[in-house]
């Protein structure tokens, strides 16, 4: 068993990104679900969940993800996701979340492609590229 590590980056006005890495299982999954509560709490509502270093995710970090995108919608927020390996994209596509959930190739990507993200970083960093750059999303 391997733990869950979880940086946020951010956050930039409402919005921040969850950089997580490890196994999202039974065991881990509740200190994301907490991480998305604690963001909500605090008004972070546009959260970009990069699974990128993520080497196992189980039926209970599904369930944690979904929940999280239901809070966040509740007040008017978003969770996207970042998916860089076959393994993890795989189980979005066999559960049919591939339907729910945006789900982008980078931090950079997700950012990009939407605008409420866009203006925040804007207004703090000048622009996506730079934002990112300053905040390391552009490494994997």
């Amino acid at each position: 068993m391997q733990d869950i590590v979880i940086e946020v980056v951010g956050p930039v006005g409402d919005c921040a990104v969850l950089k997580v890495a490890g196994e999202v299982d039974v065991f881990t999954a509740p200190k994301l679900r907490e991480q998305i509560i604690d963001l909500a709490a605090k008004g972070t509502v546009h959260v970009i969940a990069d699974l990128g270093s993520v080497q196992f995710l189980d039926s209970t970090g599904l369930g944690v993800l979904v929940g999280g995108l239901k809070r966040l919608r509740t007040q008017d927020g978003s969770l996207a996701l970042v998916m860089t390996t076959d393994r993890i994209s795989r189980i979005f596509k066999i559960t049919g979340l591939t339907a729910v959930f945006k789900s982008y190739a980078s931090a950079q990507e997700a950012i990009a492609a939407d605008p409420h993200w866009t203006q925040a970083v804007e207004s703090e960093a000048g622009g996506v590229a730079e934002w990112c750059a300053r905040n390391e999303l552009n490494k994997p």
